[in-house]
């Protein structure tokens, strides 16, 4: 259904994505930093299984386009190929202000994890933005000959969700350092916005003038 190359390129993309600088990972290294590690952990776990809800909706959404027309779906990836250049764009022409500097602050004082959890799972789902890159990422890594278009959706937004989490708790939990080592390093964010933007612009291209 889905084979090991296929899997290997969307991971490597996947964890491209989630290291650049954006509203999520920022959020989850100023928790970390201000609240504490448990906290940015939590926190971090919220925003990656707010990823399943994302999936879901790419699933349910992307089969019926399949269902109704095959030449539909081939129009959707040419649409989210285009998507996706114009975000590499974007982050390839982004002034790259300091990612500490401009990172979002909690406002309450004290909150359960629980709390936290639930609050990134919310702050994740219910982002436009967000459900508008699954739609257009995930399909360019379907391969249509493989058929079983729902599964292979399903299993890449698992793997986008596992990788999330892992990688934002890791964030949460060594935010101190991380974030020390951004305030070091200003141009990090820039280069790290570069290489997702290249990431980005490579895969709307490679939809466009794939056959």
């Amino acid at each position: 259904m889905i084979t090991s190359a296929q899997l290997l390129a969307f991971l490597l993309a996947a964890i491209l994505i989630t290291v650049s600088p954006g509203p999520d990972n920022l959020m989850v290294l100023g928790m970390g930093i201000s609240r504490g590690r448990r906290q940015g952990i939590a926190f971090g776990l919220g925003c990656a299984l707010g990823c399943l809800s994302h999936t879901a909706l790419a699933v349910l959404g992307v089969s019926a386009i399949v269902a109704a027309s095959p030449v539909a779906f081939t129009a959707l990836k040419w649409i989210g190929g285009g998507y996706l250049v114009w975000l590499g764009l974007q982050a390839l022409r982004s002034a790259g202000a300091g990612p500490v500097a401009t990172m979002p602050r909690p406002t309450e004082a004290s909150s359960p994890l629980r709390t936290l959890f639930f609050k990134g799972v919310f702050a994740n789902a219910i982002n436009p933005k967000v459900v508008l890159f699954f739609l257009s990422f995930l399909p360019q890594f379907v391969v249509q000959a493989h058929g079983h278009i729902a599964a292979q959706l399903g299993i890449l937004g698992l793997v986008f969700t596992a990788q999330a989490a892992v990688l934002f708790g890791l964030l949460g939990y060594f935010a101190g350092a991380i974030g020390a080592w951004l305030k070091r390093r200003p141009r990090a964010g820039v280069w790290l916005d570069r290489i997702a933007g290249t990431v980005f612009v490579g895969l709307g291209l490679r939809m466009v003038v794939s056959r």
